[in-house]
């Protein structure tokens, strides 16, 4: 990288220290306030974290002068900004014990009127969306500093209901999928509120389960009649595997596998490109839905009647199960939690 490549990267890390010194000491006086919550410190971190991603874009656009040749570059520099600034929110001294843990709500959100079936917030954490029974999803503002919910879009038409969500890498776009009689998804613009593209290849089909690949360029979906495809943003069906009953998929990090629950108690592997597929994991009773954590090894399964499993995908081996979740036959969808993923949360059939 030449001389301009060099003072950019200087200049925004300079901006981002300076920065980020500013807000630690406001953190740090604030830690040693009696009454200052931890709610609050958690929200700090939070904003310090997203101003600086913000600044970082924004001094990206202004490089847009910069050569072809020296961009990558440029670009390699500051993501590794974001990364130092990950792993020190992800090791810092805010940890909680179980008397710290959030659990007063803060927000009831009134406005779909029917049963709410999905809820997800999108990667960059500014962003949640609620999919309902009444067929519609709702695309949430989240304040940071008051992490309250403001309504931005409404996304009519979903005619079976919204069953399941899953946001592009990026943001940009989401996925909306129906419950189980449902044959189509809408990939819609979560920007500008508006329909990319339904899905819907026959009126036989079962498409409730969805995920991006890591380029946000395309998607696979699947139901357990027996549909799995491999779609682009134009809904063009790429690739299709034949006779696989999914309850739930998951793309993987390196951008060729494919996890897929099937309705044989399995967690599998599937490789478009190179048309192989391999077992991962087996258990005993129907797993529901399953998530995979950021490092891509960790998975934490729903396995009908038996609660909560939590799986490593390298070792393929059982790590633990937890226990006091009630799991029948309904899909309940747990996930990985807090600021380093080392908490576990889980809905549960019991009032």
């Amino acid at each position: 990288m030449d001389k301009s490549g060099v003072n950019l990267h200087e200049q925004v890390a300079e901006r981002l220290k300076k920065r980020e010194n500013e807000r630690l000491l406001q953190i740090e006086s604030k830690k040693d306030m009696n009454g200052a919550s931890n709610a609050e410190l958690v929200a700090d971190f939070s904003k310090l974290f997203y101003e600086m991603k913000h600044n970082i874009e924004e001094s990206l656009h202004k490089a847009a002068d910069l050569d072809k040749n020296q961009l990558p570059d440029a670009l390699i520099a500051i993501k590794s900004d974001i990364q130092d600034l990950q792993k020190y929110l992800s090791t810092s001294t805010l940890f909680l014990c179980r008397e710290q843990f959030p659990s007063e709500t803060i927000q009831i959100l009134h406005d779909h009127c029917d049963e709410v079936w999905f809820c997800r917030f999108s990667p960059d954490g500014m962003k949640l969306a609620t999919g309902s029974k009444d067929t519609t999803v709702i695309i949430w503002d989240v304040d940071p500093e008051t992490l309250v919910c403001k309504n931005r879009k409404i996304l009519e038409g979903h005619s079976y209901g919204v069953a399941y969500l899953s946001w592009s890498p990026d943001g940009r776009h989401i996925i909306a999928c129906g419950p189980e009689d449902c044959p189509e998804l809408w990939v819609w613009n979560a920007e500008t509120g508006e329909l990319r593209v339904k899905v819907s290849q026959s009126p036989e089909d079962s498409l409730t389960s969805c995920s991006w690949h890591r380029d946000g360029e395309k998607f696979v979906t699947g139901g357990i009649r027996g549909q799995f495809y491999q779609c682009d943003l134009e809904g063009n069906v790429l690739d299709s595997w034949e006779g696989v009953r999914v309850n739930c998929l998951w793309c993987r990090s390196d951008g060729k596998t494919v996890l897929a629950a099937d309705t044989h108690h399995r967690v599998r592997g599937y490789n478009f490109e190179e048309l192989s597929d391999f077992s991962i994991i087996q258990e005993d009773h129907p797993v529901m839905t399953f998530s995979v954590d950021r490092s891509d090894r960790f998975a934490l399964l729903n396995v009908a009647t038996q609660g909560v499993h939590l799986w490593d995908l390298l070792d393929r081996c059982l790590v633990r199960k937890f226990q006091g979740v009630t799991q029948g036959h309904f899909t309940i969808h747990s996930c990985f939690g807090g600021m380093n993923q080392d908490f576990v949360a889980s809905g549960s059939e019991e009032k």
